[in-house]
C-alpha cells in the first residue's frame, strides 16, 4: 500500500482493487483514505436479532440453542438473486442506517441473552468478511467469556484472512452457490477456486456446513447436483470431519425480483440426489 495519493491494492478478496485517495472498492465497503486500506463498516451495524442457532443455518453446532446475529454493509459479490440486497449492495459512502456498536459493546450483549440460551455471536446478512478487523476484535473479546463465534460467509476472501481470523472462529456457514465455474465467473462476479479454497482451509479451524440456494434455470439440475454433492463427499473422506449440505429455495429479490420461487419439490428432489453422497442434508425456506 502506498501514501502520498497513490493507488493502493486491497488485499481482503480476489478482486485486489486498485484503489485511488478517496475510491472504494468492488464492495463499497473498503476506501483509499490517506494512503490506507479502511474499512467503512466498522461497528456499523445494520441489523441486530436474536435467533436459534438453526436460522443460520447450523444444524450440527449446538443445536436448540440461540445466538446474536450482526449484519453490516457491503458484499464481494454480486448476485442477481441477493436476499439482502438493500444492506450487501449499500454504498459505504451512502450507507443506510445504521447504529454504532464497539467490539465491547457487541460482547456486553451477547452476555445479556447468555440467560435466554445465548452462545456467542453470529456474523451474517451482509458479507462478514470484508470487515474482518472488527470481526476479529470482537471475537477475541467473546472468546475471554467463553462464548462462540459464528460467520455466515459467501468464502471469498484470501487466505491471509482466514488464517488470521481462523483460530477465533468456532463456526462457519459457507455459501457453495454453484458447482459450474463460469457460473461463479460471470453471474456472481466470484471465484470458485478461491472459495473452494477457503471451504477447504475452513475446515481446519471451524465447524462447517454449507448452503446451495437453488435458483431455478441456473443451478437447479440434477447433474448440478450430484457434482456439489461428490465434491463435498470428497471434502469428508478427505478431512474425516462431518460436513451438513443445506440445499436452500429461492425466492424472488433484487434482479430476480420478477422470477418464481424454487419449487419445493425441486428442492426436496434435488436434496434426495445429495443424500446419494452424503450423510447429513437438509432443505431450507420449504
Amino acid at each position: 500500500m502506498s501514501e502520498n495519493g497513490e493507488k493502493i491494492t486491497c488485499e481482503i478478496c480476489f478482486h485486489r482493487c486498485r484503489l485511488s485517495e478517496g475510491q472504494t472498492g468492488f464492495c463499497h465497503a473498503r476506501m483509499n483514505k490517506d494512503g490506507k486500506n479502511i474499512p467503512l463498516n466498522y461497528g456499523k451495524v445494520t441489523a441486530l436479532a436474536f435467533d436459534p442457532i438453526e436460522k443460520k443455518p447450523l444444524y450440527h453446532f449446538y443445536p436448540g440453542s440461540s445466538i446474536v446475529s450482526v449484519g453490516g454493509f457491503g458484499c464481494n459479490l454480486a448476485c442477481p438473486f441477493c436476499q439482502n440486497v438493500e444492506i450487501s449492495m449499500a454504498d459505504g459512502r451512502e450507507a443506510p442506517e445504521t447504529h454504532d456498536y464497539s467490539p465491547a459493546e457487541l460482547v456486553a450483549i451477547c452476555h445479556n441473552y447468555k440467560s435466554q440460551g445465548n452462545i456467542g455471536i453470529a456474523f451474517t446478512y451482509n458479507e462478514p468478511l470484508i470487515n474482518y478487523e472488527y470481526i476479529l476484535e470482537t471475537a477475541k473479546l467473546i472468546r475471554l467469556e467463553g462464548m462462540k463465534t459464528v460467520l455466515v460467509t459467501n468464502g471469498s476472501a484470501n487466505r491471509s484472512i482466514l488464517d488470521e481470523l481462523g483460530p477465533y472462529i468456532d463456526a462457519m456457514n459457507i455459501d457453495l452457490k454453484s458447482y459450474d465455474r463460469d457460473y461463479y465467473a460471470h453471474v456472481l462476479h466470484g471465484n470458485f477456486a478461491v472459495t473452494s479454497d477457503f471451504i477447504e482451509r475452513a475446515l481446519n479451524y471451524s465447524h462447517i456446513e454449507l448452503t446451495t440456494l437453488i435458483i431455478p434455470g441456473e443451478n437447479d439440475s440434477e447433474d448440478e447436483m450430484r457434482s456439489i454433492a461428490s465434491y463435498i463427499s470428497d471434502l469428508i473422506k478427505r478431512s474425516g470431519k462431518d460436513i451438513p449440505l443445506h440445499v436452500s429455495r429461492f425466492f424472488p429479490r433484487s434482479k430476480y425480483s420478477d422470477r418464481k420461487p424454487t419449487p419445493v419439490e425441486t428442492v426436496y428432489r434435488l436434496a434426495d440426489i445429495a443424500r446419494d453422497y452424503i450423510p447429513h442434508v437438509y432443505e431450507g425456506n420449504c
